[in-house]
Parts: C-alpha cells; sequence; structure tokens
C-alpha cells in the first residue's frame, strides 16, 4: 500500500524537477554547506537511537519518562537559548562561529557514553541542544546570503527538506546496521564524527560577511529584534499561526504513531517504521516538486493550502479503521506539512535585511518549537485520555482556528514594495530616495522592518 501510494504521487512530479533542485549543487560553498547539513544530520538521528538505548539501561522501564523529559529539555533550549544566542552571535565571524558549534557538539556526543546518571543526560542534552539552538538559525541565515538568486534559494529550500525528510528514514536503518557490528554506546562516535565532519566542510569554504547593523543595539535589543520584526510583519504574524497549524499535526504523528499502530492496531515495531516513513515520503514528494510549484504559486497560496491539506488529513482521521487508511492519512500530512515548512525560508528572507536573518530565523525557531511545545503534551494527553476520533477533531479544530487567524494576519495583496512616510526625517535625508518612487511626503520601496520603519503602514 505504501510504495503504491508513493509510486502514484511522483507520477505527478516533473520528470526534470531532480535534476533542476540539485543543479544548485553547482555552487561550490552551498555544496560544501548542504553535505555538512547532510552529515550532521545523520550524526544527530545516530545519537538519537544511542540516546534511547542509553535510557533503557540506566533506567530500564522508566526510560519513556527520561526521553520525555530530555525532549522536554530540547524544546526548552530551542525556545529559551536561540533568541539569547543570536543576539552574542551575530557580532561573531559566522565560520568561526559554525565550526566552533560543530565541534562543541562533538565533544558533548563523545562524554554521553560515559554517562552513569540520569541528571547527567539532562544536563549533556541542554548543552547540545543549546548549541544546536546557535547553530541551526545561523547556518539557516548564511544560505540566502551564500545563494542571493530566488530560484536557487527556492532550490536550497526543497533541499534541506529532503535532507529533514531522508535523515528521519535512513538514521534508524543505519543505526540498525551498526549495531550488528558495534555496540550502542559507539554510535555516539559516529555521531561525533559526523559533527566533525560538518566542521571541516564548513571551515572549507569562505563565507560571506553580511553587513553590520546600522546602529548599535543593546543586548536586550539583539535578543528581542527577531520577535519584534517578527510581530510587526503581517506576513510572519501569518507564517506564526501555520506554525501551530503545523504543530498539531506532526505532534499527532510523533506522539501517537506507535500507540495507534502497535497498541490500536496490534502490528509491529516494524509497521510503526513504515507508518513514519509514509509520513516522510509525503514530504519528499513535495520536496521534489517544490520548484516547479514556486513558479506558479505565490507562498500564501502553497502554505495556506498546506493548511487546508493538514486539516483534511486531521478529518480523515477521525475515520480511520485500518493500517492501511493510516498509512494514507500520514503520506497527506506529510505533504501538507511540507507545503508549509519549505516557503517559510522565502517569507523570512523577503522579511529582512541581511544583517538581521540570523535573529529572525532564531525567532522563527524558538517560536515554531513553542508551538510544539504546546501540542506534544496536548496530543499525549488527549490520544491517552480520548477516544481516537475526539482526539483528531480536537486537533482539526485547532488547525482551522490557527488557518483562519494566518488568513486574517496575513493580507492577500501581500506586496513587497510599499507607500508610506516618515515623520521628522529631513527632506534632504537620502532614505527619500531609495526605491525611486517619491511623492510629497510619502515614498514607495521594498518595506521591511527596521530602525526607520518600526511600523507597518495601513
Amino acid at each position: 500500500m505504501l510504495a503504491l501510494t508513493f509510486e502514484t504521487a511522483c507520477k505527478h512530479i516533473h520528470n526534470g524537477s531532480l535534476t533542476i533542485m540539485f543543479s544548485v549543487l553547482k555552487n561550490n560553498t552551498y555544496r560544501h554547506l548542504f553535505l555538512a547539513q547532510v552529515i550532521a544530520l545523520l550524526g544527530t538521528g545516530l545519537a538519537t537511537v544511542a540516546l534511547g538505548l542509553k535510557a533503557f539501561e540506566l533506567a530500564g522501564e522508566n526510560a519513556g519518562t527520561v526521553l520525555g523529559t530530555a525532549l522536554a529539555i530540547k524544546m526548552l533550549a530551542y525556545i529559551g537559548i536561540a533568541p539569547m544566542a543570536s543576539a552574542i552571535t551575530g557580532l561573531l565571524p559566522r565560520r568561526v562561529l559554525l565550526v566552533t558549534l560543530d565541534l562543541v557538539r562533538a565533544g558533548i556526543a563523545l562524554l554521553l557514553p560515559f554517562v552513569t546518571e540520569i541528571w547527567q543526560i539532562y544536563l549533556l542534552i541542554f548543552l547540545l541542544q543549546s548549541a544546536s539552538a546557535a547553530f541551526t538559525p545561523t547556518f539557516q541565515a548564511t544560505i540566502p546570503d551564500v545563494l542571493p538568486d530566488e530560484k536557487d534559494y527556492t532550490k536550497a529550500l526543497s533541499l534541506s527538506r529532503l535532507a529533514y525528510d531522508l535523515e528521519s528514514i535512513l538514521s534508524p536503518l543505519l543505526a540498525g546496521a551498526l549495531l550488528a557490528i558495534i555496540s550502542a554506546p559507539h554510535l555516539f562516535n559516529g555521531t561525533a564524527l559526523g559533527f566533525t565532519a560538518s566542521a571541516l566542510l564548513v571551515l572549507s569554504v569562505t563565507l560571506p560577511v553580511p553587513q553590520p547593523g546600522s546602529c548599535q543595539r543593546s543586548f536586550i535589543e539583539r535578543t528581542t529584534l527577531g520577535t519584534r520584526i517578527f510581530l510587526a510583519t503581517p506576513r510572519l504574524r501569518g507564517l506564526l499561526a501555520l506554525n501551530l497549524v503545523v504543530a498539531s499535526a506532526s505532534a499527532m504523528v510523533i506522539v501517537n504513531t506507535v500507540v495507534l499502530v502497535q497498541d490500536h492496531f496490534g502490528l509491529s515495531p516494524q509497521a510503526t517504521a513504515w507508518a513514519f516513513a509514509a509520513f516522510g515520503f509525503g514530504s519528499i514528494v513535495i520536496a521534489l516538486s517544490m520548484t516547479k510549484l514556486s513558479e506558479h504559486l505565490s507562498n500564501r497560496q502553497l502554505m495556506q493550502a498546506g493548511a487546508m491539506l493538514v486539516i483534511a488529513g486531521l478529518v480523515a482521521g477521525l475515520i480511520i479503521s485500518n493500517y492501511s487508511w493510516l498509512l494514507s492519512v500520514w503520506f497527506i500530512l506529510g505533504v501538507a506539512l511540507a507545503l508549509i515548512q519549505t516557503p517559510a525560508g522565502q517569507l523570512i528572507r523577503r522579511s529582512s535585511h541581511a544583517q538581521d536573518r540570523p535573529a529572525l530565523f532564531a525567532a522563527q525557531f524558538a517560536l515554531s518549537h513553542g508551538c510544539w511545545l504546546i501540542t506534544y503534551p496536548l496530543v499525549g494527553w488527549l490520544g491517552a485520555n480520548l477516544s481516537w476520533p475526539l482526539t483528531f477533531s480536537l486537533m482539526a479544530t485547532l488547525a482551522i482556528l490557527a488557518l483562519l487567524t494566518s488568513r486574517r494576519l496575513w493580507p492577500k495583496d501581500d506586496q513587497d514594495e510599499l507607500w508610506h512616510s516618515h515623520e521628522g526625517l529631513a527632506e534632504d535625508d537620502p532614505h527619500w530616495q531609495e526605491g525611486g518612487h517619491q511623492h510629497g511626503h510619502n515614498h514607495s520601496h521594498h518595506f521591511i522592518i527596521d530602525e526607520k520603519h518600526p511600523v507597518w503602514p495601513r
């Protein structure tokens, strides 16, 4: 059933989509950065498996509680550390910063096999995820500077989505193969090797240096900069609401797949793996076709279509009666979430100056994980205490409310160039000449929230 669904979906992908998407790898700098991302992701996947085995070794039947706490610590680190890290890391050279954070993560991974107490797991996970909370937004903010052409950047976003999805499928397989020849603690060595290889790849290229900010900001201003731009920009407020749509569906898949497959349907762990694979395959289909889709549809159309598909998938979950139907629903949700998540980087790029992008990517990183911090425990509690149809219906209702909020916050006529005025700005200020369009005390140019433009024009 899964193979048939995937094959059918792939028939709708343009024959040249894969070649077009991979053409961006001709850029030497981006190719090295993409390989660094892939290798680090595989290392992280190995660490996930190894951490589960370590938790079972130390806690036995309470391993689930340990992993649940570790997941909560991860989310809290992402939410709390990312904005503060962006305030500090924005002052440092990006290549030095990325290499240092990779090496820090490698060092922490090497320490994990020697853990003998549960609290030590929690501490090392917090340090590891804090480093990731600084690394990931900085890495994401670097790609638009490496690939300034919008079409190339679209291809890079699709490749990034593809890398995440393939990692979720391949990492468990790789871990299983390695466990046949090495002991579980050595999986952490694989993680350390992955981060070290990532550091070497980043070190092998020269990264663009973003322009410094136009004014000196305090630490608090730098920490809150990304969130302030987010909340002041209509399309980003719409993205924030769509993050909740994503969280409502992805939490359902991540938290309750094993319960549905092995408890509700009484199937094997292998069936659980195939269910996760169905979800990943749906996302891969969109990653392969995003370049073509973006030529015909705007980001708003793509992302809100994805939100409507999320709602359709959750509603379809109300009548899940067998495993094949579950695979189909999970595949649909994979397609839907990729439609929302893949273009998010383009919205951030459109809505920020190069020097402010790390702060904005950090805000998106923290805010999206804040949505997951809400939906993960909510979905777990609903699934354990209510019927499955009621659980699906409540999450569909949450997604509907979030979509309606997004449509209200993100205007349909979302233009980059806007007419606006500047109270108190001298008439001979060079800023009036930006954009080349001026009428009286109003002028028009690509509008981005910054020091001279703190409020979105009505």
